[in-house]
């Protein structure tokens, strides 16, 4: 009970930092924090904030957002409702505050399909345009999700508990309360706690066969599981069934493949001979024997890494071809990967794994040297004190969920005092963050609407394919500009919280357009904003902030009046078209574009000058280290690299000279060969 009531101490203090951050009350700062943990559990794709709170006849309604239109989302509607308090005490709810909760989702979505109801809203409100997105959407909506997110302790347990229908379409209740936040918050990993009972639940246990052998091997298994089971499984835990690297990856690309389709279509009884198979981890399981050997009775945290498209298309199956699923077998090899290896292990096992749709890794996994590039980055440098501050301070990169949090819990109390004096807890950011931050720089407000998952994926494709082999642009210059962005992005969360103009609801969007309006309007007369400045200062210049405010201005009048035919704003923020209508818009800023920025010349000139000034410090600490490294271990390199006919002409002269070290100096160039020549050396076994 002592950890639960410190998490939740630890959760409002959050919560309230946030909001003073990104100018929020503490119920929408609860929204967008839970939200975000939702979407990397899988729970839900993206999230919307769509608040309100009134009547209908004698009943009251509430929902404070909804995971995006039900088209985009496997024809699921879902509806969220946040519980949130402030308080030192850790509040209790009970069942029969948990169904007020539920009923009040009900009859708001009872309601929306009321035309008086709409009708009696504000057209620019967010519960209208809800409403009449559920109205419009309610023939294609196939099955509806309550999600109940509250910062108090609920005394039983609630994941996808069916409740009563709503015209033949199913619904399930999914409550997120303080100890279920708690738990996956500390698992330090975007896995929630799933547990899949295959006996009682599913139709029957799973055959298999063990795969592993010896005490050092992971325990692995494989077993050949019924089509029709699988897509029953992925009907009650959709998404959150796929690792979440690889769940990215279908958003992106989530049409049914063809080809499987055809196959459950016209051959199922070929299906297993002509699919993959699915690669799957677990962290535990139950085995039950038979008279037929060893049989899968339960398992938690079940993520399938490498097969997600063809679970999906089982899925779709179901309804289309229900008679061929029968017949459908899937292969299935399965791996229990202990929860402290996950991190490690998982990603692996995706990458190296075949599937019908490969996934990048390059493009999707937090150890790839962009993201490690990016927290060695935010380790090392520090940021000025800058006009308002007293001392230097560094910014906290999270390449893993729980990096940031682990760093303070393994300290003492004194050395938290430290350590947050150096990382303030406003100096702290995540990969979502990055990407959402990088593509509205990079004028693509449209697909930061989408929501963080499918922004994170276009942005990893796009570090995949700018990174290169050493990604030598994503220097210091880079990184202090990237914060500097970081910076702009979150003062202008707060200019929009707290303008006269802002009517409520859509800030996430307007964001997003506003900056990325202010950046293409200046690059079309070769001008940037002065990200140097902003590091220097660490905070916007006043005529940069009066700016920021004009385009979100615009942007909120653009976002919000959509054309005849979309009914909601969130919606048409996600099409290119709006955002192409912005760009039609003219600005005051623009008459006097030099308060606000500098010349993309004098930009590039002072990113020139940054980086001849690290190649020379990289040049001199390259000397200093061949030089500390001494003769003595430069004569047995040479010997080891000679007898093993590992060495060049030239890196044999090279290595000669440093065994001349201290009456001889190697040049800096020679230097620079001489430790490429040493790190060769040891990767072929060679130990200093």
């Amino acid at each position: 009970m002592i950890e639960l009531i410190e998490f939740h101490r630890e959760l409002i203090a959050d919560i309230q930092g946030d909001a003073d951050v990104q100018g929020l009350i503490t119920t929408e700062a609860f929204f967008e924090k839970v939200t975000d943990l939702l979407t990397e559990t899988g729970e839900i794709d993206e999230a919307n904030r769509a608040y309100y709170e009134g009547s209908f006849g004698r009943y009251a309604l509430k929902v404070d957002g909804y995971a995006g239109d039900p088209v985009e989302n496997a024809n699921i509607l879902t509806l969220i409702i946040c519980d949130f308090a402030v308080g030192n005490e850790v509040r209790a709810v009970n069942k029969a505050d948990v169904e007020s909760f539920q009923k009040k989702l009900y009859r708001f979505l009872e309601a929306s399909l009321n035309a008086n109801f709409r009708n009696s809203l504000e057209e620019s409100s967010n519960g209208f345009s809800l409403a009449q997105m559920i109205s419009v959407r309610w023939q294609s909506i196939e099955k509806i999700k309550f999600i109940i997110a509250t910062n108090a302790s609920f005394n039983a347990y609630s994941d996808a508990e069916p409740l009563e229908p709503a015209d033949d379409k199913p619904i399930s209740l999914s409550v997120w309360d303080l100890k279920r936040l708690k738990q996956f918050v500390e698992q330090g990993q975007a896995r929630a706690d799933l547990v899949i009972n295959f006996a009682d639940d599913f139709g029957g246990s799973v055959p298999l066969l063990k795969a592993s052998a010896g005490s050092n091997t992971l325990e692995s298994y494989l077993a050949v599981i019924p089509g029709w089971q699988l897509a029953n499984i992925y009907d009650k835990w959709g998404p959150r069934l796929l690792e979440a690297n690889v769940r990215s990856f279908l958003q992106a690309r989530g049409k049914v493949n063809k080809g499987i389709r055809d196959t459950i279509k016209d051959e199922p009884h070929m299906f297993f001979a002509y699919n993959n198979g699915l690669s799957a981890t677990a962290d535990s399981i139950e085995l039950e024997k038979t008279e037929h050997g060893l049989a899968l009775s339960h398992a938690t945290n079940l993520q399938i890494v490498n097969g997600g498209q063809t679970t999906a298309s089982l899925h779709a199956a179901r309804k289309l071809f229900e008679q061929q699923l029968q017949e459908v077998h899937v292969q299935m090899k399965l791996t229990i990967v202990p929860n402290l290896l996950s991190e490690q292990v998982v990603p692996r096992i995706s990458e190296y794994a075949n599937s019908q749709n490969k996934v990048n890794a390059a493009d999707f996994f937090a150890n790839h040297p962009f993201h490690v590039r990016v927290e060695e980055l935010s380790r090392k440098l520090l940021a000025p004190a800058g006009e308002f501050g007293y001392r230097e301070t560094k910014w906290f990169y999270e390449r893993a969920r729980g990096q940031y949090a682990d760093e303070r819990a393994r300290r003492t109390i004194a050395e938290r005092k430290k350590f947050d004096a150096e990382f303030p807890k406003n100096q702290f950011f995540t990969k979502t963050d990055l990407a959402k931050i990088e593509n509205t720089f990079s004028c693509l407000p449209y697909i930061v609407s989408l929501g963080a998952q499918k922004n994170f994926t276009a942005f990893a494709k796009n570090i995949g394919e700018t990174w290169g082999k050493s990604g030598e642009s994503f220097d210091e210059l880079w990184f202090k500009r990237l914060i500097a962005k970081v910076v702009l992005f979150r003062a202008m969360e707060k200019l929009v919280s707290n303008a006269d103009w802002y009517q409520g609801g859509y800030r996430a969007n307007i964001v997003t357009f506003g900056i990325a309006k202010v950046v293409y309007d200046l690059s079309h007369i070769d001008k940037v904003i002065d990200f140097d400045l902003i590091w220097k200062n660490q905070t916007l210049p006043v005529p940069l902030s009066i700016a920021l405010l004009e385009a979100g201005k615009i942007a909120q009048e653009v976002i919000t009046a959509p054309p005849k035919g979309i009914q909601n704003a969130s919606e048409w923020a996600k099409k290119e078209t709006c955002w192409k209508w912005l760009l039609e818009k003219t600005t005051e800023y623009m008459l006097k574009p030099d308060k606000i920025c500098i010349s993309k010349e004098l930009a590039t000139s002072r990113a020139k000058d940054a980086k001849r000034s690290a190649e020379l410090d990289q040049s001199v600490n390259a000397e200093i280290e061949v030089f500390n490294l001494g003769a003595e271990l430069w004569r047995s390199a040479l010997t080891w690299g000679t007898s093993k006919d590992l060495l060049s002409p030239k890196e044999k002269g090279i290595l000669e000279t440093c065994i001349a070290i201290p009456k001889k100096l190697p040049s800096a160039k020679q230097c620079a060969v001489a430790l490429i020549t040493l790190n060769k050396l040891k990767e072929m076994g060679f130990e200093v």
